[in-house]
């Protein structure tokens, strides 16, 4: 069972907004995770589920006569026919990856009836991937999205890059308001298709979000990030969201406009479960469909202790 972790900061709750501090710190406390394919029997990125990830890129670094002990797999058989002589071709690994790190703090994360608000499990979320990624020698980028912008931060091997695109995060955490709008409903989808933009071929993708938005235009977009490149679909979720209390009356509001809703009713009740439910659904059957992990995160718990739990580490 998953203890519950909290950061303590003064100044502000850590559990409604996050600041730089407070994403900067958690460089240490998740040193002992990892995202490289070699996994934990526990981790869900372990070869023994349906999903993986692959890993990164092979770069060709020469074409040599065969060597006693060498991979039969590697014959160039084109080159062996040529010549008459067996060639092999020699790979090594990239010593680096690109990854992208999309980060969701749109008004539909702004939301907690739990512990945390979903906004700031995505911004602890994305900044423990930033460090593990930076520390493992890949180059780390991001989007971060809010209502209103999207802050783009080319994959770059640095940590003055990543401090820089923490600080972009915990910036569109803190604008996040009660009286704040949701002002551009297709965001959703124009930040996959920027990532679509940069992500050509073998990256690792991190998805950051709640996933509100989704609609028949985002499954072609994400096919085709999942086609070339590793994609990790972490879905942050509160749990009244498939338990909506029954007999209850509940205001929802975009930030303009206020409505109540009265869950009495059982065909209003089924409605907004199934809604959510639905939602999901679409989630995980797109990372059934195209073979990428689904790693769910909750308002229950701290990001730490949740990703330390699907990652295998107790």
């Amino acid at each position: 069972m998953m203890k519950k972790t909290a950061i303590a900061e003064p100044g502000h709750d850590h559990r409604v907004y996050v600041n730089l501090h407070q994403l900067v710190v958690l460089r240490q406390r998740a040193s002992r995770l990892t995202f490289l394919p070699r996994q934990p029997a526990n981790s869900v990125l372990n070869g023994r589920h349906a999903s993986k990830l692959r890993g990164r890129g092979l770069n060709f670094e020469e074409l040599r006569a065969y060597l006693p002990g060498d991979d039969i797999r590697t014959l160039d058989w084109k080159v062996t026919a040529r010549t008459g002589t067996p060639h092999v071709r020699v790979y090594t690994e990239e010593r680096d990856r690109p990854t992208l790190l999309l980060v969701d703090q749109r008004m539909s994360m702004f939301f907690g009836s739990q512990v945390y608000m979903k906004s700031v499990i995505a911004a602890e979320a994305a900044a423990i991937a930033a460090h593990l990624l930076l520390a493992q020698g890949d180059r780390v980028g991001g989007l971060v999205f809010s209502d209103d912008a999207i802050s783009e931060h080319r994959p770059v091997r640095s940590a003055v890059a990543v401090h820089r695109m923490l600080a972009s995060i915990a910036d569109a955490n803190g604008r996040l308001s009660a009286r704040g709008q949701a002002t551009r409903p297709d965001l959703f989808n124009r930040m996959l298709r920027s990532a679509a933009r940069i992500a050509k071929t073998n990256y690792l993708v991190l998805i950051f979000s709640d996933f509100d938005g989704v609609d028949a235009a985002s499954e072609p977009l994400i096919r085709r990030l999942a086609r070339h490149n590793d994609l990790l679909l972490f879905n942050i979720a509160d749990p009244m969201a498939g338990r909506i209390p029954a007999n209850a009356h509940l205001a929802i509001s975009d930030g303009a406009l206020q409505a109540e809703i009265d869950t009495s009713s059982a065909e209003t009740h089924k409605q907004i479960e199934t809604f959510a439910q639905d939602r999901l659904a679409h989630i995980r059957g797109w990372a059934q469909k195209y073979q990428q992990p689904f790693l769910p995160l909750s308002t229950q718990f701290s990001a730490l202790d949740q990703i330390s739990h699907l990652l295998g580490v107790s």
